[in-house]
């Protein structure tokens, strides 16, 4: 049976992608800054029987060291980073972009996926061949860049970077990686207005992951398996 940890699962993409997992017979971990108050999450590992729902905080050390912890010996065939933070919003001279609002963005872009995917490599390792995802966006695209949203966007290139660096270090441990635009999705984050549905954002990449090899590691695409420059 594949196993399926996704981080960020409570709601919108991380949600369905753990509803489209379960339905396919995977068995899924999901985790949620507070699992108490998740309730379509909770709802739906109690219906499906094939989800667990174990809290974690990515940015913060002990909560994924309590996660590697609870998961420790488990193969899990793909681990998808998914859990983020827009922040503010505005340009170069918002006075929203202070220091607070640049912290959390980058600890939870870009710090946490590193510490939860360095956690879970030995468990990657147990699998036949373990992928690992992180969620990014084409903002972080540094070729495209427009401006605005400047803490979302440099927390986003450096998220690809960082997929970018994993596929090298992890293609040794035959661990494959991909760094996902998940589209214009309609989400809280996105907006009830975007062009992507959750459940074809959801969808198209767990299709791309089904398609993921060593030999396309390091890629960085959108959900139906368009490329982007870095």
């Amino acid at each position: 049976m594949t196993t399926v940890l996704i981080t960020g699962a409570n709601r919108g993409i991380g949600l369905e992608m753990t509803r489209r997992y379960a339905a396919a017979g995977a068995s899924v971990i999901a985790t949620a800054r507070h699992p108490e108050t998740a309730d379509a999450l909770s709802k739906l590992a109690a219906e499906s029987g094939r989800v667990s729902v174990l809290p974690l905080e990515v940015a913060n050390e002990a909560s994924v060291a309590a996660l590697a912890k609870a998961v420790a010996g488990k193969p899990i065939d793909i681990l998808i980073n998914n859990a983020g933070t827009l922040g503010s919003r505005g340009g170069w001279d918002d006075p929203a972009h202070d220091l607070k609002t640049w912290t959390e963005v980058l600890a939870t872009n870009v710090i946490g996926p590193h510490l939860v995917s360095r956690a879970l490599v030995p468990n990657l390792k147990l699998a036949k061949q373990g992928k690992l995802a992180i969620v990014c966006s084409h903002l972080g695209s540094s070729e495209m860049a427009a401006g605005g949203i400047l803490p979302y966007r440099a927390s986003k290139a450096a998220a690809i970077n960082l997929a970018r660096n994993l596929a090298v270090e992890l293609k040794p441990l035959g661990i494959a990686v991909v760094a996902f635009h998940p589209g214009w999705v309609q989400t809280d984050m996105g907006g009830y207005n975007a062009a992507v549905k959750v459940g074809d954002s959801a969808q198209g990449m767990i299709d791309r992951l089904a398609a993921l090899s060593l030999a396309t590691s390091g890629v960085f695409e959108d959900y139906s398996g368009k490329t982007f420059p870095f």
